[in-house]
């Protein structure tokens, strides 16, 4: 299994869908010029961006988090273009993109530095073979103080891993809980 370079990044993405919508460089600046986190193509791999639809963690109800009955009410909805982050709390967002991932593909997802270098972790599983839709990502503030994260903006970078041969089963086949999430999606089991 090796990595994929830039170049079959975009093919697959002009050719295939794998990423939409697509851009085929890396922005780092805005329309006014101004400095933003970094998103789109790079060198072996696709900065994505972070919606401006974000779900913060609450204990209003004192809730509990439990994966296998998983409520709701531990979140409060907030669309902005930027999100505050309770100090060691965390957020559900999902990815401007949306992805179509090939058989023969399997992508990790990790957080970019800039975010990281504050204490801001994301999380996000890999993206499995014929797995399709936006990417639902957990954002971590593990700081004690709040921690603001930008819409529109890039919070992670996907690496994507070719195989020499396609898998048995793919995750499409396997009807996954996950398969065409359009927002952002709590737990299932």
């Amino acid at each position: 299994m090796g990595m994929r370079e830039d170049r079959w990044i975009k093919k697959m993405a002009e050719e295939k869908q794998m990423i939409a919508p697509f851009v085929d460089s890396l922005q780092s600046v805005d329309s006014s010029g101004e400095r933003i986190v970094s998103y789109g193509l790079s060198s072996y791999g696709y900065d994505v961006r972070v919606s401006n639809h974000f779900k913060v963690f609450t204990n209003v109800y004192n809730s509990l988090v439990d994966p296998k009955a998983f409520t709701e009410d531990a979140f409060v909805d907030i669309h902005a273009d930027m999100c505050i982050i309770p100090p060691n709390s965390f957020a559900l967002a999902r990815t401007v993109e949306y992805f179509k991932i090939p058989r023969n593909i399997l992508t990790i997802c990790l957080g970019k530095s800039t975010y990281a270098r504050c204490g801001i972790i994301v999380n996000v599983t890999p993206f499995e073979p014929e797995w399709e839709g936006h990417v639902t990502i957990e954002i971590s503030n593990t700081t004690p103080l709040p921690a603001k994260i930008y819409a529109n903006e890039g919070i992670a970078q996907v690496i994507f891993f070719e195989a020499e041969n396609a898998c048995q089963v793919s995750y499409a086949e396997r009807n996954g809980k996950y398969q065409r999430q359009t927002g952002i999606t709590v737990p299932r089991v």
